[in-house]
């Protein structure tokens, strides 16, 4: 065990100080904006409440403007409202109603010991442990991790206990843009879209690939004065290397700053996760700073799988501050269940797209074929028959016919990333949404960052599927030979559902299932008259 208790050691040394400086900014804004507390201690609505009550969390202090949402419409129509209001008034950009931070105390810049158990920090050596391996995570940090971290300085997020530091997310410092970098632009003779598909799809997904900041594009070349500049961040996570239910990744949008020497650490990652059921990681949806959205020890993408990043920078706030304001009033309705999650309809794709379709950004749909909606009908009736489950038909339907970039990550990843380089090549957008215009005229340079996966005792992972077809191409054929992480419900309490709340729309895959259930109650129905008939004769 490379990291144990260490109490004896923890007493002896004097206390470890975080650094005073460790909460600079979360994503878009100044960390003084916030109070670091927990959730049982903050005035949180219920709904939040219920998930962050024994979390760390920085909540907007007294006289800073929170994010609201308006009642009885939907999470989308809402940020429509809101954008349309933004854009003719000088609205003061409200902080998101929290930040999920996991720990309360930072120290930047440390040295692990090669078995990390003590760390040097501060001018001085000091006891570490490591946060508390959740139950249901079945892999660690073992030797190969702590090879990896001491070979290059760490910031870390945990708590000081005694004398030392128990860490929560390891995040490797030298994982950074680099404005010495030489200029790489995607291949001329590819469209955008494929070639960022070949780059998260190189050295089988780079899952021990070493970490690239490379730059794709630039408006004025060789002029690199990032640091403090706004930035918008596109990201996609692999596939895991032990879980078949993970084969589409994960997609999220992020908003901040690029800090010192190029640092992204701080940047606000919106991630959006099924609040029904208890991650087996420990993940919960919400605005988290992007080291822990990859880092955290339990949590963490970068322990499971790759991840590929296009880091925007622009030249003002006006595009984040409306796409971080966006995503603020959507966590609203989503932890209070106005906006469902739902794989197969609205997952973490969809709801980013979705959010960035109604401030004007386009996103241009990839609808199923013909081919695909076919399959997609008889899919029914033969999952019906062989699986016996409602539920997993109304997956099989709603796979095949969804549009693509809101139901796999890979796609989302790409055609957002591909809109973005049409915006900074000078194409001018169509219609007259105001964030297309602001990104295209604040858009300074554009890079592509890979960051692999960390060394553990976890299997590694490979890219993201872009297909329904891909996907059935991993998966065992022999549903028993799936390696599936079982997941225990988490109901969300009828108390605590407000009044205003729409009624959950239609599904996609209702009218196919009352079609079938129809014919066949046709067909019984002939079928009977028929034997009545041979039986009366």
């Amino acid at each position: 065990m490379i990291v144990t208790a260490m109490a004896a050691s923890f007493l002896a040394a004097p206390p470890l100080a975080a650094d005073p400086a460790a909460f600079v900014a979360f994503g878009p804004y100044p960390a003084d904006d916030f109070v670091v507390t927990t959730g049982d201690a903050s005035a949180l609505a219920p709904a939040p409440k219920l998930y962050f009550a024994k979390e760390w969390i920085a909540v907007p202090r007294g006289g800073v403007p929170a994010s609201t949402y308006a009642r009885g419409v939907g999470a989308f129509d809402d940020v429509r409202s809101w954008a349309a209001r933004a854009e003719a008034s000088a609205v003061p950009a409200a902080r998101p109603p929290l930040v999920w931070l996991g720990a309360p105390e930072r120290v930047r810049a440390a040295r692990l010991t090669p078995d990390a158990a003590r760390m040097t920090a501060g001018g001085g050596e000091r006891p570490l442990a490591l946060a508390p391996r959740l139950e249901s995570n079945r892999s660690w940090f073992d030797a190969s991790s702590a090879r990896f971290f001491a070979s290059r300085p760490v910031s870390l997020r945990g708590e000081a206990r005694g004398a030392g530091f128990e860490a929560r997310t390891l995040w490797p410092d030298d994982f950074r843009l680099d404005d010495r970098a030489p200029l790489a632009p995607l291949p001329a003779d590819r469209p955008a879209a494929a070639a960022l598909r070949d780059l998260v799809r190189a050295d089988g997904g780079g899952a021990r690939a070493p970490f690239l900041a490379r730059p794709l594009w630039e408006r004025a070349p060789g002029a690199r004065n990032w640091n403090g500049k706004p930035a918008l961040v596109v990201m996609v996570n692999g596939a895991q290397g032990d879980d078949d239910e993970a084969w589409g990744g994960h997609f999220a949008i992020g908003t901040g700053r690029v800090g010192p020497d190029g640092a992204i650490a701080d940047v606000l990652i919106d991630n959006f996760y099924s609040l029904d059921v208890v991650s087996e990681k420990g993940i919960l949806a919400a605005p988290v700073p992007l080291d822990n959205y990859l880092a955290d020890l339990n949590s963490g993408q970068a322990w499971y799988r790759p991840t590929a990043m296009l880091v925007a920078v622009l030249a003002t706030d006006d595009s984040p501050a409306m796409i971080q304001g966006a995503f603020n009033r959507v966590y609203a309705q989503f932890w209070r269940h106005q906006l469902p999650y739902v794989h197969s309809t609205m997952n973490c794709a969809g709801i980013s797209v979705d959010t960035l379709r109604a401030l004007g950004f386009d996103v241009p749909a990839q609808e199923a074929d013909a081919a695909s909606a076919a399959l997609a009908w008889l899919s029914i009736p033969w999952t019906l028959v062989t699986e016996r489950s409602v539920r997993t038909a109304r997956v099989a339907y709603e796979y095949l016919t969804s549009d693509r970039t809101r139901l796999f990550p890979a796609v989302a990843f790409e055609t957002v990333g591909a809109e973005l380089l049409r915006l900074a090549s000078g194409i001018p957008a169509g219609g007259d949404a105001r964030l297309p215009a602001l990104l295209a005229r604040d858009l300074e340079a554009i890079v592509y960052v890979h960051v692999p996966q960390f060394p553990s005792s976890r299997a590694y992972g490979s890219w993201p599927v872009a297909s329904p077809s891909e996907y059935r191409g991993k998966v065992p054929r022999d549903p028993q030979d799936a390696q599936i992480v079982p997941v225990p419900p988490r109901p969300y309490p009828s108390n605590l559902r407000d009044p205003d709340l729409l009624p959950e729309a239609r599904r996609p895959s209702d009218f196919p299932l009352a079609a079938w259930a129809a014919a066949a109650g046709i067909g019984l129905a002939g079928l009977a008259a028929w034997l009545l008939r041979r039986g009366i004769g």
